[in-house]
């Protein structure tokens, strides 16, 4: 069975008039689902929000520091970088869309679901340890791992990262650590600016960070081909435990903020991909989160088809 994780809270983290990154991503994609008859068929975990020491373990005391100061003085964009918030209502989100992902990742390493899907915001994968950026507070994807390693024991995760932009938040926090290896494929020149294909890794993480940017315009030649190229072999060699899945739909085609041309069925293949590999090397265990994807029919649809194929 495929676990669902969302909360209330999430749509309550209000982002302005405007804003790409609004509430109505997480409805559009809930409601497809079940017009589609996906809801029904997948188990539906409660999220929690995530702990002060759970938190630790990726961000530093500086950066919550500031998160919680800004909430205090109701400003309106967090001062480290361009990320809207609201007061409480956005850091209780933030808190809920990490910890609900944790909560998944027990779901499927307790073997009480197969695998599991975060249909949760604000996103993540450009937080880095010291930094909110990108619309993002707390790098879920990122504790997840952290997560599955203090929680379950876990020694090797795969990180997977399908948003049109890169995941420099993911990357920085496992720059230097061997024990995760982080796989993105991202459209090049593009918002943050980071992940040339020579950001490799360093020290002890040397080789465990794989960038496959790509030019505007990019589709299922070159990203599937980059997964069955690249992803496979890698992940092969390091045999992960885990697949964790930054799960961005901005890389399908039509995207407000992006220009690849992915579509709906590319990733139910992407997804089928990931499932392979987490069959052959970590018993089946795939637990991914919602990141970008800001046309509202676009995400909608590719989340669909992700949990379809999660679904099998």
């Amino acid at each position: 069975m495929t676990g669902l994780v969302h909360s209330a809270a999430s749509l309550l983290h209000d982002t302005g008039s405007g804003h790409p990154e609004r509430p109505e991503r997480v409805t559009a994609i809930l409601e497809r689902l079940r017009e589609e008859r996906l809801l029904d068929r997948c188990l539906a975990l409660a999220p929690r929000p995530i702990t002060d020491a759970e938190l630790a373990r990726v961000h530093s005391p500086s950066y919550l520091r500031i998160v919680a100061q800004d909430v205090n003085d109701g400003v309106p964009v967090l001062s480290t970088g361009d990320t809207a918030i609201k007061g409480q209502a956005s850091l209780d989100a933030a808190r809920i869309a990490a910890g609900g992902l944790l909560e998944a990742v027990d779901a499927v390493c307790t073997g009480r679901v197969a695998n599991a899907f975060a249909v949760s915001r604000p996103p993540g994968h450009h937080a880095t340890p010291n930094k909110g950026m990108g619309f993002c507070l707390f790098n879920s994807v990122a504790l997840a791992a952290r997560h599955a390693q203090a929680a379950h024991g876990l020694e090797r995760v795969l990180i997977v990262d399908w948003d049109v932009h890169h995941g420099n938040g993911t990357q920085e926090t496992f720059y230097e650590d061997g024990s995760v290896l982080f796989f993105d494929t991202h459209q090049s020149p593009l918002y943050p600016g980071t992940g040339a294909a020579d950001e490799t890794g360093r020290g002890a993480g040397a080789g465990f960070t794989i960038n496959c940017p790509f030019p505007a315009g990019a589709g299922r030649k070159e990203i599937i081909g980059a997964f069955r190229e690249r992803l496979i072999p890698a992940a092969d060699l390091f045999r992960p435990q885990l697949v964790l899945v930054s799960a961005g739909f901005d890389s399908r085609v039509d995207d407000p903020l992006g220009r690849f041309t992915l579509s709906d069925a590319d990733f139910t293949d992407l997804t089928r991909i990931v499932r392979e590999i987490a069959d052959r090397h970590a018993g089946g265990r795939v637990v991914s989160t919602l990141e970008g994807g800001y046309g509202l029919d676009g995400v909608a649809a590719a989340a669909a088809a992700h949990v379809g194929a999660l679904l099998g």
